[in-house]
Protein backbone atom coordinates (compact mmCIF):
# COMPACT_ATOMS: atom_id res chain seq x y z
CA UNK A 1 0.00 0.00 0.00
CA UNK A 2 1.46 3.61 -0.94
CA UNK A 3 1.03 6.21 1.54
CA UNK A 4 0.54 9.65 0.54
CA UNK A 5 0.30 12.86 2.56
CA UNK A 6 -2.89 14.88 3.09
CA UNK A 7 -4.06 17.69 5.11
CA UNK A 8 -6.68 17.14 7.77
CA UNK A 9 -8.91 19.49 9.87
CA UNK A 10 -8.59 19.08 13.39
CA UNK A 11 -9.66 21.21 16.39
CA UNK A 12 -9.57 23.90 14.06
CA UNK A 13 -6.22 23.55 12.97
CA UNK A 14 -5.08 22.22 9.74
CA UNK A 15 -2.16 19.40 10.21
CA UNK A 16 -0.54 17.32 7.33
CA UNK A 17 -2.34 13.74 8.16
CA UNK A 18 -0.88 10.43 6.39
CA UNK A 19 -3.81 8.94 4.34
CA UNK A 20 -3.18 5.44 2.67
CA UNK A 21 -4.06 5.10 -0.89
CA UNK A 22 -6.87 2.96 -2.27
CA UNK A 23 -5.40 0.46 -4.09
CA UNK A 24 -8.40 -1.85 -5.05
CA UNK A 25 -6.86 -4.82 -2.96
CA UNK A 26 -7.43 -2.68 0.13
CA UNK A 27 -9.77 -4.16 2.97
CA UNK A 28 -12.75 -2.45 3.04
CA UNK A 29 -12.15 -1.95 6.56
CA UNK A 30 -9.39 1.08 5.72
CA UNK A 31 -12.13 3.42 3.45
CA UNK A 32 -14.14 4.70 5.98
CA UNK A 33 -11.38 7.12 7.20
CA UNK A 34 -9.36 7.97 3.97
CA UNK A 35 -13.43 8.69 2.39
CA UNK A 36 -13.72 10.94 5.74
CA UNK A 37 -10.82 12.79 5.86
CA UNK A 38 -10.59 13.39 2.30
CA UNK A 39 -13.86 14.93 2.36
CA UNK A 40 -12.09 17.11 5.60
CA UNK A 41 -9.30 17.99 3.01
CA UNK A 42 -11.49 19.31 0.28
CA UNK A 43 -14.26 21.12 2.54
CA UNK A 44 -11.98 21.87 5.46
CA UNK A 45 -14.44 24.78 6.15
CA UNK A 46 -17.88 24.52 5.18
CA UNK A 47 -20.52 21.72 3.41
CA UNK A 48 -20.11 24.15 0.00
CA UNK A 49 -18.82 23.50 -3.66
CA UNK A 50 -17.27 26.92 -4.21
CA UNK A 51 -18.93 27.72 -7.37
CA UNK A 52 -22.78 26.89 -6.70
CA UNK A 53 -24.25 29.95 -4.91
CA UNK A 54 -27.30 27.61 -4.01
CA UNK A 55 -24.74 25.36 -1.78
CA UNK A 56 -24.19 28.24 0.41
CA UNK A 57 -28.10 28.12 1.90
CA UNK A 58 -29.58 25.78 4.03
CA UNK A 59 -30.11 22.38 1.90
CA UNK A 60 -30.08 18.66 1.67
CA UNK A 61 -26.53 18.34 0.76
CA UNK A 62 -25.33 19.60 3.94
CA UNK A 63 -27.87 17.42 5.74
CA UNK A 64 -26.78 14.12 3.60
CA UNK A 65 -22.99 15.25 4.64
CA UNK A 66 -24.04 15.97 8.51
CA UNK A 67 -25.66 12.54 9.25
CA UNK A 68 -22.15 10.91 6.98
CA UNK A 69 -19.77 12.68 9.61
CA UNK A 70 -22.49 12.22 12.73
CA UNK A 71 -22.26 8.45 12.15
CA UNK A 72 -18.25 8.93 11.39
CA UNK A 73 -18.43 10.41 15.07
CA UNK A 74 -20.38 7.63 16.53
CA UNK A 75 -18.15 4.88 14.61
CA UNK A 76 -14.54 6.00 15.69
CA UNK A 77 -15.39 8.47 18.66
CA UNK A 78 -12.78 11.26 16.71
CA UNK A 79 -14.34 14.23 18.18
CA UNK A 80 -13.04 16.42 15.03
CA UNK A 81 -16.11 14.58 13.13
CA UNK A 82 -18.41 15.99 15.73
CA UNK A 83 -16.66 19.36 15.77
CA UNK A 84 -17.11 19.85 12.17
CA UNK A 85 -20.12 19.07 12.09
CA UNK A 86 -21.52 21.15 15.00
CA UNK A 87 -19.46 24.14 12.97
CA UNK A 88 -21.70 23.39 10.02
CA UNK A 89 -24.90 23.52 11.68
CA UNK A 90 -23.74 26.56 13.61
CA UNK A 91 -23.32 28.03 9.89
CA UNK A 92 -27.30 28.60 9.71
CA UNK A 93 -28.79 27.32 12.91
CA UNK A 94 -28.43 31.20 14.75
CA UNK A 95 -28.87 31.53 18.82
CA UNK A 96 -32.93 32.36 18.89
CA UNK A 97 -33.31 28.99 17.00
CA UNK A 98 -33.88 30.61 13.08
CA UNK A 99 -32.33 29.25 10.06
CA UNK A 100 -30.33 31.27 8.00
CA UNK A 101 -31.41 31.27 4.33
CA UNK A 102 -34.70 29.19 4.95
CA UNK A 103 -37.84 30.16 3.74
CA UNK A 104 -40.72 28.03 5.39
CA UNK A 105 -43.17 29.19 3.26
CA UNK A 106 -41.48 27.77 -0.16
CA UNK A 107 -42.88 24.38 1.18
CA UNK A 108 -39.64 22.81 -0.19
CA UNK A 109 -38.91 18.95 1.39
CA UNK A 110 -35.50 19.46 0.44
CA UNK A 111 -35.08 21.55 3.46
CA UNK A 112 -36.23 19.60 6.04
CA UNK A 113 -33.22 17.34 5.69
CA UNK A 114 -30.76 18.66 7.83
CA UNK A 115 -33.15 18.99 10.36
CA UNK A 116 -32.32 15.47 11.64
CA UNK A 117 -29.19 17.00 12.73
CA UNK A 118 -29.99 19.31 14.95
CA UNK A 119 -32.69 17.03 16.73
CA UNK A 120 -29.41 14.82 17.26
CA UNK A 121 -27.50 18.11 18.25
CA UNK A 122 -30.11 18.89 20.37
CA UNK A 123 -29.95 15.37 21.83
CA UNK A 124 -25.84 15.59 22.72
CA UNK A 125 -25.36 19.07 23.57
CA UNK A 126 -29.01 20.30 25.09
CA UNK A 127 -28.58 23.53 23.59
CA UNK A 128 -32.59 24.87 22.72
CA UNK A 129 -31.45 26.48 19.86
CA UNK A 130 -31.61 23.33 17.66
CA UNK A 131 -34.67 22.17 19.10
CA UNK A 132 -35.89 25.22 18.03
CA UNK A 133 -35.05 24.78 14.30
CA UNK A 134 -36.09 21.47 14.63
CA UNK A 135 -39.60 22.62 15.60
CA UNK A 136 -40.03 24.97 12.51
CA UNK A 137 -38.86 22.62 9.75
CA UNK A 138 -41.98 20.28 11.86
CA UNK A 139 -44.02 22.92 11.20
CA UNK A 140 -43.13 23.15 7.59
CA UNK A 141 -44.50 19.48 7.83
CA UNK A 142 -47.63 20.31 9.50
CA UNK A 143 -48.59 22.93 6.99
CA UNK A 144 -46.72 21.42 3.84
CA UNK A 145 -49.42 21.44 1.43
CA UNK A 146 -50.85 17.80 0.29
CA UNK A 147 -52.58 15.80 -2.34
CA UNK A 148 -56.17 14.66 -1.74
CA UNK A 149 -54.98 10.83 0.08
CA UNK A 150 -52.32 12.90 2.33
CA UNK A 151 -49.60 12.69 0.71
CA UNK A 152 -46.54 15.70 1.10
CA UNK A 153 -46.33 17.92 -2.47
CA UNK A 154 -42.98 17.90 -3.33
CA UNK A 155 -42.24 21.62 -3.23
CA UNK A 156 -44.76 24.47 -3.54
CA UNK A 157 -43.62 25.10 -7.21
CA UNK A 158 -44.65 21.42 -7.94
CA UNK A 159 -48.20 20.91 -6.60
CA UNK A 160 -50.27 18.11 -6.63
CA UNK A 161 -46.45 16.04 -7.15
CA UNK A 162 -44.79 13.28 -4.78
CA UNK A 163 -41.32 11.98 -5.87
CA UNK A 164 -39.43 9.56 -4.17
CA UNK A 165 -36.50 12.17 -3.18
CA UNK A 166 -39.09 13.65 -0.60
CA UNK A 167 -39.29 10.29 1.29
CA UNK A 168 -35.45 10.94 2.37
CA UNK A 169 -35.64 14.70 2.52
CA UNK A 170 -38.80 14.42 4.96
CA UNK A 171 -38.82 11.19 6.90
CA UNK A 172 -35.81 10.63 8.41
CA UNK A 173 -36.17 14.02 9.84
CA UNK A 174 -39.80 13.44 10.99
CA UNK A 175 -39.39 10.08 12.34
CA UNK A 176 -36.25 11.05 14.66
CA UNK A 177 -38.47 14.46 15.77
CA UNK A 178 -41.28 12.38 16.52
CA UNK A 179 -39.36 10.01 18.20
CA UNK A 180 -37.92 12.61 20.43
CA UNK A 181 -40.68 14.45 21.25
CA UNK A 182 -42.87 11.32 22.03
CA UNK A 183 -45.36 12.12 18.81
CA UNK A 184 -46.53 8.56 18.56
CA UNK A 185 -49.52 9.87 16.38
CA UNK A 186 -46.81 11.25 13.79
CA UNK A 187 -45.53 7.85 12.49
CA UNK A 188 -48.75 7.41 11.39
CA UNK A 189 -48.24 9.62 8.75
CA UNK A 190 -45.00 8.77 8.17
CA UNK A 191 -45.52 5.23 6.78
CA UNK A 192 -48.44 6.83 5.00
CA UNK A 193 -45.79 8.64 3.01
CA UNK A 194 -44.53 5.32 1.82
CA UNK A 195 -47.35 3.44 1.36
CA UNK A 196 -49.02 5.74 -1.16
CA UNK A 197 -45.68 5.98 -3.22
CA UNK A 198 -45.86 1.99 -3.26
CA UNK A 199 -49.73 3.21 -4.15
CA UNK A 200 -48.94 5.72 -7.20
CA UNK A 201 -45.31 4.84 -8.01
CA UNK A 202 -44.23 1.14 -7.91
CA UNK A 203 -43.64 -0.37 -11.15
CA UNK A 204 -45.15 -4.37 -11.21
CA UNK A 205 -42.99 -5.22 -13.76
CA UNK A 206 -39.53 -4.51 -11.93
CA UNK A 207 -40.65 -3.90 -8.78
CA UNK A 208 -39.12 -0.73 -8.89
CA UNK A 209 -40.48 2.82 -8.37
CA UNK A 210 -40.37 5.54 -11.03
CA UNK A 211 -39.11 9.23 -9.87
CA UNK A 212 -42.31 11.40 -9.60
CA UNK A 213 -46.24 10.88 -9.80
CA UNK A 214 -48.36 13.81 -10.48
CA UNK A 215 -51.99 13.29 -9.06
CA UNK A 216 -53.23 16.16 -11.26
CA UNK A 217 -52.66 14.53 -14.50
CA UNK A 218 -51.50 18.00 -15.57
CA UNK A 219 -47.71 17.84 -16.12
CA UNK A 220 -46.00 17.54 -19.31
CA UNK A 221 -43.99 14.44 -18.33
CA UNK A 222 -46.72 12.41 -16.14
CA UNK A 223 -48.51 9.82 -17.88
CA UNK A 224 -52.43 10.87 -18.58
CA UNK A 225 -53.83 7.80 -17.30
CA UNK A 226 -51.25 7.09 -14.37
CA UNK A 227 -49.62 10.32 -13.54
CA UNK A 228 -46.06 8.51 -13.54
CA UNK A 229 -43.17 10.22 -15.30
CA UNK A 230 -41.48 7.63 -17.57
CA UNK A 231 -38.31 6.49 -16.30
CA UNK A 232 -36.26 4.52 -13.24
CA UNK A 233 -34.13 6.94 -12.39
CA UNK A 234 -31.48 4.97 -10.22
CA UNK A 235 -30.81 8.18 -7.26
CA UNK A 236 -34.63 8.77 -6.58
CA UNK A 237 -35.00 5.14 -5.68
CA UNK A 238 -31.62 5.16 -3.89
CA UNK A 239 -33.02 7.80 -1.50
CA UNK A 240 -36.33 6.06 -1.21
CA UNK A 241 -33.96 2.99 -0.20
CA UNK A 242 -31.91 5.54 2.42
CA UNK A 243 -35.32 6.87 3.64
CA UNK A 244 -36.67 3.00 4.31
CA UNK A 245 -33.32 1.81 6.54
CA UNK A 246 -33.36 4.75 8.14
CA UNK A 247 -36.83 5.39 9.29
CA UNK A 248 -36.75 1.96 10.33
CA UNK A 249 -33.88 2.61 12.88
CA UNK A 250 -36.19 4.49 14.85
CA UNK A 251 -39.79 3.73 13.88
CA UNK A 252 -42.08 1.98 16.69
CA UNK A 253 -41.14 -1.48 17.19
CA UNK A 254 -44.34 -2.05 18.14
CA UNK A 255 -46.39 -0.03 15.20
CA UNK A 256 -49.33 -1.64 13.08
CA UNK A 257 -47.33 -0.34 9.80
CA UNK A 258 -43.89 -0.81 10.70
CA UNK A 259 -44.06 -4.28 9.16
CA UNK A 260 -45.32 -2.66 5.78
CA UNK A 261 -42.32 -0.56 6.00
CA UNK A 262 -39.96 -4.00 6.28
CA UNK A 263 -42.11 -5.99 3.30
CA UNK A 264 -41.33 -2.91 1.50
CA UNK A 265 -37.66 -2.69 2.23
CA UNK A 266 -37.28 -5.86 1.30
CA UNK A 267 -39.08 -6.00 -1.78
CA UNK A 268 -37.56 -3.23 -3.08
CA UNK A 269 -33.54 -4.11 -2.05
CA UNK A 270 -34.20 -7.37 -3.81
CA UNK A 271 -35.67 -5.92 -7.13
CA UNK A 272 -33.03 -3.39 -6.81
CA UNK A 273 -29.93 -6.37 -6.70
CA UNK A 274 -31.91 -7.57 -9.34
CA UNK A 275 -31.48 -4.50 -11.60
CA UNK A 276 -27.66 -4.35 -11.54
CA UNK A 277 -24.98 -4.77 -13.33
CA UNK A 278 -23.87 -7.95 -13.02
CA UNK A 279 -20.53 -7.14 -14.19
CA UNK A 280 -19.68 -4.14 -11.69
CA UNK A 281 -22.56 -5.05 -9.54
CA UNK A 282 -23.54 -1.08 -9.71
CA UNK A 283 -26.33 0.60 -11.30
CA UNK A 284 -27.03 2.86 -14.04
CA UNK A 285 -28.49 6.26 -14.23
CA UNK A 286 -31.51 5.20 -15.91
CA UNK A 287 -31.59 1.13 -14.46
CA UNK A 288 -33.44 -0.64 -16.51
CA UNK A 289 -32.02 0.74 -19.77
CA UNK A 290 -28.03 -0.53 -19.70
CA UNK A 291 -27.62 -0.67 -23.07
CA UNK A 292 -29.40 2.42 -24.33
CA UNK A 293 -26.93 4.81 -25.80
CA UNK A 294 -25.50 7.29 -23.20
CA UNK A 295 -26.40 5.51 -19.92
CA UNK A 296 -23.46 5.40 -17.63
CA UNK A 297 -22.76 3.16 -14.12
CA UNK A 298 -23.96 6.27 -11.86
CA UNK A 299 -22.05 6.90 -8.37
CA UNK A 300 -24.70 7.78 -6.16
CA UNK A 301 -27.41 5.39 -6.75
CA UNK A 302 -24.62 2.90 -6.39
CA UNK A 303 -23.66 3.94 -3.35
CA UNK A 304 -27.26 4.55 -2.08
CA UNK A 305 -28.32 0.98 -2.67
CA UNK A 306 -25.27 -0.29 -1.45
CA UNK A 307 -26.06 1.52 1.76
CA UNK A 308 -29.08 0.50 2.28
CA UNK A 309 -27.92 -3.05 1.71
CA UNK A 310 -25.32 -2.45 3.85
CA UNK A 311 -27.35 -1.20 7.05
CA UNK A 312 -30.85 -3.03 5.93
CA UNK A 313 -28.71 -6.52 6.88
CA UNK A 314 -27.06 -5.42 9.77
CA UNK A 315 -29.68 -4.23 11.67
CA UNK A 316 -31.51 -7.90 10.61
CA UNK A 317 -34.00 -5.59 8.65
CA UNK A 318 -32.73 -7.79 5.32
CA UNK A 319 -31.12 -11.23 4.78
CA UNK A 320 -27.92 -11.83 5.83
CA UNK A 321 -26.77 -12.37 2.12
CA UNK A 322 -27.13 -8.64 1.63
CA UNK A 323 -23.92 -7.48 3.62
CA UNK A 324 -22.13 -10.05 1.34
CA UNK A 325 -23.87 -7.79 -1.84
CA UNK A 326 -23.08 -4.48 0.28
CA UNK A 327 -19.17 -5.83 -0.18
CA UNK A 328 -19.69 -6.77 -3.59
CA UNK A 329 -21.09 -3.03 -4.71
CA UNK A 330 -18.44 -1.22 -2.76
CA UNK A 331 -15.39 -3.24 -4.43
CA UNK A 332 -17.21 -2.11 -7.60
CA UNK A 333 -17.57 1.16 -6.63
CA UNK A 334 -13.66 1.40 -5.47
CA UNK A 335 -12.91 0.06 -8.32
CA UNK A 336 -14.88 1.36 -11.04
CA UNK A 337 -15.45 4.93 -9.96
CA UNK A 338 -12.54 6.04 -7.25
CA UNK A 339 -9.49 7.03 -7.95
CA UNK A 340 -6.82 8.53 -5.43
CA UNK A 341 -4.40 11.73 -6.05
CA UNK A 342 -2.12 12.30 -3.01
CA UNK A 343 -3.89 10.37 -0.86
CA UNK A 344 -7.56 11.92 -1.18
CA UNK A 345 -10.10 9.51 -2.42
CA UNK A 346 -12.47 11.30 -5.68
CA UNK A 347 -15.78 9.31 -6.70
CA UNK A 348 -16.99 9.93 -10.45
CA UNK A 349 -19.86 9.76 -12.17
CA UNK A 350 -22.08 11.38 -10.11
CA UNK A 351 -25.18 12.82 -12.05
CA UNK A 352 -25.13 16.73 -10.63
CA UNK A 353 -28.77 16.95 -10.40
CA UNK A 354 -32.42 15.83 -12.13
CA UNK A 355 -35.82 16.94 -11.44
CA UNK A 356 -38.44 17.20 -13.13
CA UNK A 357 -41.03 19.92 -14.79
CA UNK A 358 -39.62 23.41 -13.73
CA UNK A 359 -38.07 25.99 -15.93
CA UNK A 360 -36.08 25.57 -18.24
CA UNK A 361 -38.39 22.60 -18.18
CA UNK A 362 -37.57 18.83 -17.01
CA UNK A 363 -39.31 16.29 -19.29
CA UNK A 364 -38.17 12.93 -17.43
CA UNK A 365 -37.25 11.28 -20.80
CA UNK A 366 -34.57 8.75 -20.90
CA UNK A 367 -32.47 11.48 -23.29
CA UNK A 368 -33.12 14.10 -20.09
CA UNK A 369 -31.77 12.18 -17.38
CA UNK A 370 -28.73 11.02 -19.31
CA UNK A 371 -27.73 14.64 -20.46
CA UNK A 372 -27.13 16.05 -17.27
CA UNK A 373 -23.73 17.14 -16.28
CA UNK A 374 -21.84 14.56 -13.92
CA UNK A 375 -19.57 15.67 -11.06
CA UNK A 376 -16.69 14.32 -9.53
CA UNK A 377 -16.66 14.33 -5.10
CA UNK A 378 -20.34 15.40 -5.30
CA UNK A 379 -21.97 15.10 -1.88
CA UNK A 380 -25.26 13.52 -3.25
CA UNK A 381 -22.63 10.68 -3.72
CA UNK A 382 -19.92 11.10 -1.66
CA UNK A 383 -22.20 10.98 1.61
CA UNK A 384 -23.46 7.84 0.73
CA UNK A 385 -20.01 6.22 -0.08
CA UNK A 386 -19.11 7.59 3.00
CA UNK A 387 -22.08 6.07 5.33
CA UNK A 388 -21.48 2.49 3.21
CA UNK A 389 -17.70 2.16 4.38
CA UNK A 390 -19.30 2.62 7.79
CA UNK A 391 -21.89 0.54 7.76
CA UNK A 392 -19.70 -2.25 6.38
CA UNK A 393 -17.31 -1.81 9.18
CA UNK A 394 -20.07 -2.08 11.63
CA UNK A 395 -20.14 -5.84 12.80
Amino acid sequence: MRIKRAIFLTGGVIVPLLISCASHDDPVSSWSSRIARSFLAMHPDSITYEDEAKSHKWNYEQGLMLEAFYQMWRHTNDTAYFQYCQKNLDHYVMEDGSIATYELEDFNLDNIAPGKAAVWMFGITGKEKYMKAAETLRRQLKLQPRTQSGGFWHKKIYPFQMWLDGLYMAEPFYTEYSKTKGDTAAFDDIAKQFLLIEKNSRDATTGLYFHGWDESRTQQWADPSTGLSPNLWGRSIGWMCMALVDVLESFPEQHGKREDLLRMLKNLAESAWNARDADSNLWYQIVDRPRDHGNYLEASASAMFTYAFAKGARLGYLPSVFKDRAKMSFEGITKHLVTVDDGVVHLHEVCKVSGLGGNPYRDGSYEYYVGEPRRTNDFKGYGPFLLTAIELERN
